[in-house]
């Protein structure tokens, strides 16, 4: 989860987005790494979790990452949990929640309530070092960043 902030962070200095920074694992092994970058390419689609996944299939040369983790700073989001599943991603470890991702101005919750269905996913969604991210979030609400 470490290398999931240091990439939020490295973001979060070029301005291009929230504190979600990724890294997709297979066998112990960094395989695709993202931060948002919203901002930094005008793209609402560049959530962390996207830009990981893309990272490591164009560095695997596949589009199946079955057998690969994901490591990201924020529960993702249910574009970026599709995206996850869609990747065959075999499990999502995140740090804060989609309760959390509120709290510093990301509107993950309104979306949850519309969607739903995470209870259904069993272990497919394991919480980790949240006070980790915690601290993340509290850093990126005391830089200048531009709101959205």
């Amino acid at each position: 989860m470490q290398m999931a902030v240091d990439e939020a962070r490295a973001g979060i200095k070029a301005g291009d987005g929230g504190p979600f920074g990724s890294v997709v694992v297979k066998d112990g092994v960094v395989v695709g790494r993202g931060h948002n970058r919203v901002i930094g390419h005008h793209d609402p689609t560049a959530h962390g979790e996207v830009e990981a996944i893309r990272d490591a299939c164009l560095r695997l040369g596949t589009h199946d990452l079955a057998g690969c983790d994901i490591y990201t700073t924020g529960e993702p989001c249910h574009m970026c949990l599709c995206a996850c599943m869609w990747a065959n991603i075999s499990r999502v470890y995140y740090g804060c929640t989609i309760k959390d991702n509120a709290l510093i101005g990301f509107r993950d919750d309104h979306f949850n309530d519309i969607f739903a269905g995470r209870d259904r996913l069993g272990d497919y969604l394991v919480m980790c070092h949240r006070d980790l991210c915690l601290r993340l979030f509290d850093d990126y609400m005391h830089t200048p960043h531009a709101a959205y």
